[in-house]
C-alpha cells in the first residue's frame, strides 16, 4: 500500500548553513506577519462580510514587492514564504468556519522572532548516498546527527524547524509499505485516564509519564527566574533558552511514551476499541484542564489511527454516548452516573465490584465485539433492557486478575 510518512532528523549545520536556515525562517515569518496584517486590515474594512483574498493572490502581491522593497528575499527559496502563505490560508479557513458556527474565535496570531521558527521546502531535496547528509534547495548539503538507514520513499517535501538552538528536518515521503497481515492477537478495550495512562480490558495498567506534572516545579522556577531578567539583556535571552529546552524535554517525554504504547498495541492486538472523547469540552474544567492536556489523548487516538493501518489491526471508536463507565461489564445493567471521586464500580444487580477504569475498558471491548453490530445497542445498554449477556451473546474472552507489561517498542514506528 502507498502511504505518506515523515522521517525526522536533527541537523548539524555549520555557521554558514545556520545563517541560511535562519534567513529562510525569517522570510517565512515575515511573509506570515505581512499577509496576516493585510487580511486583518481588509477584514475590518469589509466588516467581515466577504472572503477577500487567498494565498495565491497574496503571493503574486509579495512577488511584486520583492523587486522594489524586499530584495533580501531573493537570498532564500521562494517556497519558504509561499508555503507560509498557504498555512495562513488554512488558518483563516478555520477562522471563518468558527465564525459561521457562532464560536468566539480570534484572528491567527502574529509570529515573533524569539518564538522559534520553521519553513517548508519543495523541489530538489535528496538524501546523499552516505546517508548522513540531506540536500535542501538554496541551502545545500547539510549533515544530520544520525544515520538515515531507515529512510525509504520518494521525498515530497521537507519541513525545517528551529527548537531551542537545534535544527530539525522532517522529510515527508511517499513510500510503498507491504500490505500488513491481520494481527491474530486478542480484542482489547482501552480506557484512557489521568492517574493511569491507560487501562486495558485484560487488566493491564500502563502508567502515565506525567511529563508536565513531574517537571512542573522546575518549569515554575525557570519561568519565575526568566520574568525577573531585564528585557533585552543577554541574561534574559539565556533564560528564555533554558525555558525552551525544558519545554522540549517535557514534550519529548510525552511523545516517546505515546509512541511506545500505540506501537505495541497496534502490533499485538487484532482490534483496539477506544472511546470518542470530547477533549475540547473536557478541558473547560479548570481543575482538570492541565492534566487532560498533559495526557495527550488526542495524540494517542491519532497515532493509533495510522499505526493500525500499518500493522494490520483494527481501530474501533465507541460513540461518546456509549455508557462505558456506568454499564456493568458482567450483567450489562446501566447504573447512575459516577462522580470522579468514586474509583470502584459496584453493580446493584449482580454485586460486581471492579475498578471503574477496568470496567469501562471491558465495556469498550464488548462494544467492539458485539455492541456495534447490534441493530440498536442503545436498547441493549438501556436501564430497563438488560445488558450484552442478556441479548443472546456471550463474551469470547475471559478477564483474569493478572497484570502484564506492555513491551516498549521503538518510536520510529
Amino acid at each position: 500500500m502507498i502511504v505518506n510518512q515523515a522521517f525526522r532528523y536533527e541537523l548539524d549545520p555549520n555557521d554558514r548553513q545556520r545563517t541560511l536556515l535562519a534567513k529562510h525562517a525569517g522570510a517565512a515569518r515575515w511573509a506570515w506577519n505581512w499577509a496576516l496584517a493585510r487580511r486583518i486590515e481588509m477584514f475590518e474594512k469589509n466588516e467581515g462580510k466577504a472572503k477577500f483574498t487567498n494565498a495565491q493572490k497574496q503571493h503574486k502581491e509579495l512577488n511584486r514587492l520583492k523587486k522594489t522593497e524586499l530584495p533580501w528575499m531573493y537570498e532564500t527559496s521562494k517556497c519558504a514564504p509561499q508555503e507560509k502563505l498557504r498555512d495562513l490560508d488554512k488558518a483563516f479557513k478555520a477562522f471563518w468556519m468558527g465564525r459561521k458556527k457562532g464560536r468566539k474565535v480570534g484572528f491567527p496570531k502574529f509570529k515573533r522572532k524569539g518564538d522559534g521558527g520553521g519553513f517548508r521546502l519543495y523541489g530538489a531535496i535528496r538524501v546523499e548516498d552516505d546517508l548522513r547528509h540531506v540536500t535542501l534547495p538554496r541551502i545545500g548539503s547539510i549533515r544530520v546527527k544520525e544515520s538515515m538507514e531507515k529512510f525509504r520513499g520518494r521525498i515530497l517535501s521537507a519541513t525545517v524547524r528551529h527548537e531551542a538552538e537545534r535544527w530539525f528536518v522532517s522529510l515527508c515521503v511517499e513510500r510503498d509499505r507491504p500490505d500488513p497481515k491481520p494481527v491474530l492477537g486478542p480484542v482489547v478495550g482501552i480506557d484512557l485516564g489521568l492517574d493511569c495512562f491507560a487501562v486495558l480490558s485484560d487488566g493491564t495498567r500502563i502508567e502515565s509519564p506525567k511529563a508536565l506534572e513531574r517537571n512542573l516545579d522546575r518549569l515554575r522556577r525557570r519561568s519565575k527566574a526568566h520574568s525577573r531578567k531585564a528585557k533585552g539583556s543577554n541574561n534574559r535571552r539565556k533564560s528564555a533558552m533554558w525555558l525552551a529546552k525544558l519545554h522540549r524535554e517535557i514534550r519529548n517525554i510525552r511523545t516517546d511514551a505515546i509512541h511506545k504504547m500505540t506501537t505495541a498495541l497496534a502490533k499485538t492486538k487484532s482490534m483496539i476499541v477506544v472511546e470518542d472523547l470530547a477533549v475540547r469540552n473536557m478541558v473547560r474544567n479548570r481543575h482538570l484542564a492541565r492534566s487532560i492536556s498533559d495526557a495527550g489523548w488526542a495524540e494517542v487516538k491519532r497515532q493509533l489511527g495510522y499505526k493500525c493501518g500499518w500493522y494490520g489491526s483494527e481501530l474501533v471508536t465507541a460513540p461518546g454516548n456509549f455508557p462505558s463507565t456506568r454499564r456493568c461489564s458482567r450483567c450489562g445493567i446501566v447504573g447512575p452516573r459516577l462522580d470522579l471521586s468514586v474509583r470502584v464500580f459496584r453493580c446493584g444487580s449482580c454485586s460486581l465490584g471492579l475498578d471503574r477504569d477496568e470496567n469501562a475498558a471491558r465495556n469498550l471491548e464488548w462494544y467492539g465485539q458485539f455492541g456495534r453490530n447490534l441493530p440498536s445497542w442503545q436498547k441493549v445498554c438501556g436501564d430497563s433492557a438488560g445488558g450484552g449477556t442478556g441479548s443472546g451473546t456471550t463474551r469470547s474472552t475471559s478477564h483474569g486478575s493478572r497484570k502484564q507489561k506492555v513491551n516498549a517498542v521503538s518510536s520510529g514506528g
